[in-house]
């Protein structure tokens, strides 16, 4: 196991890429769907956390995803897209969607 860091450099790449496919589909996903109830508060923090985590580490990971700037570059916009969301209204703060609606009863 001395001197051997092909395993761990593979484990990076792989992590970069799940880290940036997770933004990039969060993203989009809270983009397009609306919102239909607002979370309680606790899973409002942990969904922030948890993109404010991914963001950081896509940055971190990124010298081990070689050649793959245009995806870091996409995955670091959508990170930064995921708390611009959450300024374009009340309810995109609470919902984490850029539209929000209720469903009829």
């Amino acid at each position: 196991m001395s001197g051997n860091t092909t395993g761990a450099g593979n484990r990076a790449q792989i992590l970069f890429y799940v880290a940036a496919f997770i933004l990039i589909g969060s993203f989009l996903w809270r983009l397009l769907t609306p919102a239909h109830e607002y979370p309680m508060r606790t899973e409002q923090v942990m969904e922030m956390l948890l993109d404010f985590c991914l963001t950081v580490g896509l940055y971190g990971l990124w010298k081990a995803a070689k050649g793959a700037d245009a995806l870091y570059w996409t995955g670091l916009a959508s990170g930064i897209g995921l708390f611009l969301i959450r300024l374009h209204s009340d309810d995109s703060w609470w919902t984490g969607h850029y539209s929000y609606f209720l469903l009829p009863r």
